[in-house]
């Protein structure tokens, strides 16, 4: 049955995307969660090497980006080249910044949508964006890498997960059960 109501405007948009954003990132975490250690931490050609340094970036840019809206410290001081180093505490906290950017979506309003941000990035070079640009950036990041892991699923012993039924209405009783155990709402 497909939603009876639309999006009435950005900051629905920009929800909808976070809660998406959480829904697939839990279907990636359980399938990489059933991969034996050598096909989860194997070196792929791929950009960053691995399926766990992928979401191990996902999760490291999302902290990133949401310290640069909210200007809270999320990250530890001196992180290299990866935050984790197992799976588990990587998943957990993928779930955290997940949350956070959901709660960050459904409070910011149309001022906040509307403001600047200036940050630096990790070479030192600074940008003034609009948060909403940030917020789209950071939806895009994510998705661009969650198709890299999928496609590195794929030649494990572990299928990809179906990733692209959750906006539409038809597809609710594929992710219902999900949407219920994540606490999203079920539209």
């Amino acid at each position: 049955m497909a939603s009876t109501r639309a999006p009435s405007g950005l900051n629905d948009y920009l929800v909808s995307q976070a809660r998406n954003n959480h829904w697939s990132n839990h279907r990636l975490h359980m399938a990489c969660s059933r991969l034996p250690a050598s096909e989860y931490f194997a070196n792929r050609p791929s950009f960053f090497g691995s399926i766990h340094a992928h979401l191990d970036h996902i999760v490291f840019v999302d902290w990133l980006y949401l310290e640069r809206l909210t200007g809270k410290q999320n990250l530890p001081d001196g992180v290299g080249d990866l935050l984790h180093r197992e799976f588990t505490p990587l998943a957990q906290d993928q779930i955290a910044v997940d949350r956070a950017l959901i709660d960050f979506c459904q409070s910011a309003t149309p001022d906040i949508l509307a403001s600047t941000v200036t940050f630096r990035l990790l070479d030192g070079t600074q940008y003034s964006e609009l948060v909403t640009s940030v917020l789209v950036h950071l939806f895009t990041h994510q998705i661009h890498h969650r198709g890299q892991i999928h496609d590195m699923l794929s030649a494990t012993s572990v299928p990809p997960p179906q990733l692209d039924e959750f906006f539409m209405g038809t597809d609710l009783p594929l992710r219902e059960k999900e949407l219920k155990s994540l606490g999203l709402p079920v539209v």
